[in-house]
């Protein structure tokens, strides 16, 4: 008579090598939310970039994109300017004119915060002429923020820099 089955031994050993699987391969689809602040991150520039692109078109459609220091009417609010791409200034209250981006100022948004040199959010941004987008709920900001600095020079753009290291 011939018998079916597994041994006990067979058994135990799968299951330790199922579970030594596991281990090494569990931590790899654990950080979902590190991965989803990254992308957010990556979301946040694109439209940072598109949105500035369309304030430069519109300006130069106007005449000001040389222009240091001026303004234009985008979906019935004043965006400043800084040779024809938006301005730090008032990133806070116009973000959502013209990149599509809502947020406020240093308070908790279901995605993100902005930090500008005056918040209170630690490592935000150390210069005047940059603002930063942190994902909510991360408690370093060294590392994960999209920072945008404003554009320098005539003919020059708007530098975007995403730091996702510590998301």
């Amino acid at each position: 008579m011939k018998q079916q089955g597994f041994t006990l031994v067979e058994l135990i050993v799968v299951i330790v090598i199922l579970g030594i699987l596991a281990v090494t391969a569990a931590p790899r689809f654990i950080d979902f939310q590190g991965d989803a602040r990254k992308a957010t991150l990556q979301g946040v520039k694109s439209a940072l970039q598109g949105g500035s692109q369309l304030v430069y078109a519109k300006a130069a459609i106007a005449g000001i994109q040389r222009s240091d220091d001026d303004n234009l009417q985008i979906n019935g609010s004043t965006v400043y300017t800084v040779y024809g791409y938006p301005a730090i200034r008032d990133v806070v209250t116009n973000l959502s004119a013209w990149a599509d981006i809502n947020g406020s100022g240093s308070g908790n948004n279901t995605d993100f915060r902005i930090g500008v040199s005056t918040d209170s959010a630690p490592a935000a941004v150390t210069e005047t002429d940059q603002f930063a987008i942190l994902p909510s709920g991360v408690g370093s900001t060294e590392n994960c923020k999209v920072i945008y600095e404003e554009a320098q020079t005539e003919g020059g753009s708007p530098t975007i820099t995403v730091l996702d290291s510590d998301c």
